[in-house]
């Protein structure tokens, strides 16, 4: 019997896939919970028409992240620490102020998004990175001053 798996199943099969499997199994289990549907003729065409469908929704996102990055690449956010002796600041910039900036400028950005490799701890110019999507990393400047 030939399926095709409408969800990911650890082990067997990613959304999308095709695969032979014994009619048991795919009755029992992949059919009965929702992890595959019988890979008919109509069940083909319905699944490339709505594969189609995500990659051309998939690469519209693209485009629009692609304008965000580039709105992104031109800013410096300057980020006001508190300073000790020999303007060393005490302790670090975080993500989420990083992120409480960005939406002062109206840009939504999920503090997960924010790539840190050195800790922000002196002061002047760092580069963050921010993934907008995987395909799509933009460099933030961030300024640190007293």
């Amino acid at each position: 019997m030939k399926v095709i798996f409408i969800k990911d199943l650890k082990g067997q099969g990613k959304k999308g896939d095709i695969k032979e499997v014994k009619d048991g199994y795919g009755n029992n289990f992949l059919i009965k919970n929702g992890y595959a549907i019988i890979a008919s003729q109509g069940n083909l065409k319905h699944f490339e028409s709505q594969k189609n469908k995500e990659l051309l929704e998939e690469n519209l996102y693209i485009k629009e992240c692609e304008k965000i990055k580039e709105q992104i690449e031109k800013l410096t956010i300057n980020i006001k620490v508190k300073v000790g002796k020999l303007d060393k600041v005490f302790g670090s910039v975080s993500t989420k102020q990083i992120v409480t900036e960005l939406k002062k400028l109206n840009f939504d950005v999920d503090k997960n998004k924010i790539k840190i490799d050195v800790p922000l701890t002196s002061l002047g110019t760092h580069i963050v990175l921010v993934e907008l999507h995987k395909q799509v990393i933009a460099k933030l400047k961030i300024n640190l001053v007293k």
